[in-house]
């Protein structure tokens, strides 16, 4: 009688592994977008009016720009 395994050709690590290392890779992404994020509006925050007003945008459009929600009007601008 021939019995055939079910675990064959298969690797003994736990079919986890992969989606653990998939999500921290997700969270380490998200955090360093965030970051980068925050160093984006920490910046414009930082220039004046008139610079701003140079991009296409004003104090008050920083974040909704940083952010990607920003208005059709501002999407010729950018």
């Amino acid at each position: 009688m021939t019995t055939i395994s079910q675990t064959a050709g298969r690797t003994l690590r736990p079919a986890s592994s992969s989606g653990f290392f998939s999500a921290l890779a997700l969270r380490v992404t998200a955090l360093f977008d965030r970051l980068e994020r925050r160093s984006a509006v920490k910046t414009l925050n930082e220039l004046d009016d008139r610079a701003l007003r140079d991009i296409g945008i004003t104090r008050s459009q920083i974040e909704d720009a940083v952010y990607g929600q920003f208005k059709a009007e501002l999407s010729r601008y950018l």
